[in-house]
């Protein structure tokens, strides 16, 4: 057959027509059959049992948009809004509940087009390992016998990480491409759980470890993006500061000093010029600054500041994460010991013989970012009353001795029935405890969906009794649905935090970095208070937003700041008369 030009332009043609209409090749149709089964699973969608690979692959296709490309599509008005907040766009009143126009904004303002989304499956590599901490990328090296890189730095290690990455699953046996728990071999069961808790990702409960790597391997590459926008506001942030202090470092300067610069830098400085002519023409110059002899160890001084960047907004996050430890810490102070027990019951943590309440505390403290386990009596705390009705009736009809809510009126006695009914189960163990295990089961997704909503505001009350919350007269119900909120989310994840993340705060930490910088080129008196002024709002911002984190938080965030400040205007005047003395 002839290939003619006109030929080839139709061939052409029609590649790219198949290309749009989207006839070509999806990332998924290149996995493993595993990895179309795992990733199904990893995001709740049920197949058949002895389904064939062409049939997850459509199963994959008809749920890919609205799991990966668009996410957004699936979220509530809420979820949509929260979002286009995080990320500065205005909402208006009519537009609030709105869900297409909600919808349309967050695709306007997403991460990436549907197409990087797809083009990102295709080398897992580039970004699985973005938001492993140091440690767990050395222990990754170490576990497949990969040299670890010398000098040791987070650099070197993703790349020996990503160069390795098809070479140590082809040694194990697996798959890459949709990567299976092989990948987190390493990582104990708190690390997944942190990691979760760190990025406001709700942990499953109950929960396994397979679930804790499926929550984990499925919002990777969110967390993964979200941490390329933190770093990229990051370097905004850089270069604004850097262009604030490039700008008041010749306020610091004399009007010779300024007349002398100009002259070495061949800038014509007319004669009769005022300081502040002076100081104007210096700037709209201040690109011969970092090549300037005269203020050369100036120069040393802002280089080294402008390079420390990362590890100026890893401070913000480490002063972060201790204050929402000291949230967590103060909550606890107050639960009975019966809490504190169940805590770390639900966590298969034992108890200590002693029962000593400062022994309670401390091991409570030290499994903050254990996963829970299994069901208890605790299980039980969150129900609704229809719900601990029908589990009551349930048993009562298999012939459980505890159960019957035929006088019953409370959900304060319903509670006590369901427990006594799962108590008198579990000593008898066997199938009657398999049962009530999974009556549990079913019953506790029900549950969550009306968490609270449905309670009287005795029955709140009396939950956050349990807790040792003290609830006065004139305590409203949107309080109340509050504090029970916060609670149960301290009890089941061990964080005082749900939505608050680290990430946030890296993004809002312009503040530290300029303190850091101007700290370093010795900017001292305004600049250093300024400085000190943006760390404490941060700081501000972190407990403000740590849900009712009690007045000993509040203490502790307010003595960092204040730390940071002191310690931040000393060494400013250090730097400031070290600078003075060299030039």
């Amino acid at each position: 057959m002839k290939i003619t030009p006109g030929f080839l332009v139709l061939a052409l043609y029609a590649s790219s027509s198949a290309a749009i209409l989207g006839f070509g090749k999806s990332v998924y149709n290149k996995w493993h059959e595993t990895e179309l089964e795992r990733w199904l699973s990893d995001h709740d969608i049920p197949y058949p049992t002895h389904a064939d690979r062409k049939e997850l692959e459509n199963i994959v296709k008809e749920h890919w948009d609205s799991k990966v490309s668009s996410p957004y599509n699936d979220w509530d008005t809420a979820r949509l809004q929260a979002y286009l907040h995080q990320k500065g766009v205005q909402v208006t009143d009519q537009s609030k509940e709105n869900k297409n126009w909600l919808i349309e904004a967050v695709k306007k303002n997403w991460y990436e087009a549907e197409n990087v989304a797809e083009d990102a499956y295709d080398n897992v590599k580039n970004w699985i390992f973005d938001t492993w901490t140091d440690s767990q990328l050395k222990a990754f090296l170490d576990r497949h016998g990969i040299p670890n890189p010398t000098p040791r730095k987070r650099d070197a290690m993703l790349q020996a990480a990503r160069e390795n990455y098809q070479i140590i699953a082809d040694k194990v046996g697996e798959t890459a491409a949709y990567p299976g728990n092989w990948l987190y071999e390493a990582w104990s069961e708190s690390e997944l759980k942190k990691w979760l808790d760190e990025r406001g990702i709700p942990v499953p409960q109950p929960t396994t470890r397979d679930k804790l790597i499926a929550q984990v391997r499925r919002n990777s590459r969110t967390a993964a993006l979200k941490l390329q926008e933190a770093q990229a506001s990051a370097s905004k942030s850089a270069e604004a500061v850097k262009e604030s202090i490039t700008d008041t470092i010749f306020d610091t300067w004399s009007d010779s000093k300024l007349k002398e610069w100009c002259d070495n830098n061949n800038i014509k400085v007319p004669q009769g010029s005022t300081r502040n002519e002076l100081i104007a023409l210096a700037r709209r110059n201040k690109a011969y600054l970092s090549d300037d002899t005269i203020s050369a160890s100036m120069s040393a001084y802002y280089n080294s500041a402008t390079n420390t960047a990362a590890s100026a907004y890893s401070k913000a996050t480490d002063t972060f994460s201790d204050i929402t430890q000291d949230a967590f810490d103060k909550a606890i102070e107050v639960w009975p010991n019966t809490r504190l027990k169940a805590y770390l019951d639900s966590r298969g943590v034992p108890v200590p013989q002693t029962g000593k309440r400062d022994e309670l505390l401390a091991r409570v403290r030290l499994h903050r970012h254990k996963i829970a386990n299994g069901y208890g009596t605790w299980t039980f705390d969150t129900w609704t009353y229809e719900n601990l009705k029908k589990y009551v009736d349930d048993q009562a009809s298999k012939g459980a001795k505890a159960a019957s809510s035929a006088a019953v009126t409370t959900r304060e006695e319903l509670l006590k029935q369901a427990q006594k009914a799962y108590d008198e189960a579990k000593s008898s163990g066997g199938s009657t405890y398999a049962s009530v295990t999974s009556a549990m089961a079913k019953a506790t997704d029900s549950a969550k969906q009306n968490t609270f909503e449905t309670w009287s505001d005795s029955d709140l009350k009396n939950y956050l009794d349990s807790y040792g919350i003290k609830t006065y007269q004139g305590t409203t119900r949107n309080e109340l649905l509050a504090k029970a909120r916060r609670a149960q989310h301290l009890f089941w994840y061990g964080t005082a935090t749900p939505t608050e993340t680290m990430y946030e705060k890296v993004k809002n930490g312009a503040g530290w970095l300029y303190n850091q910088v101007a700290m370093r080129l010795g900017l001292a008196g305004r600049q250093a208070e300024k400085a000190a002024d943006s760390v404490r709002e941060g700081t501000q911002y972190v407990y403000d937003r740590s849900a009712e984190g009690g007045q000993e938080a509040k203490r502790r965030a307010e003595e960092k700041g204040k730390y940071t400040y002191d310690r931040a205007y000393e060494e400013g005047q250090k730097a400031y008369h070290k600078v003075k003395e060299e030039l």
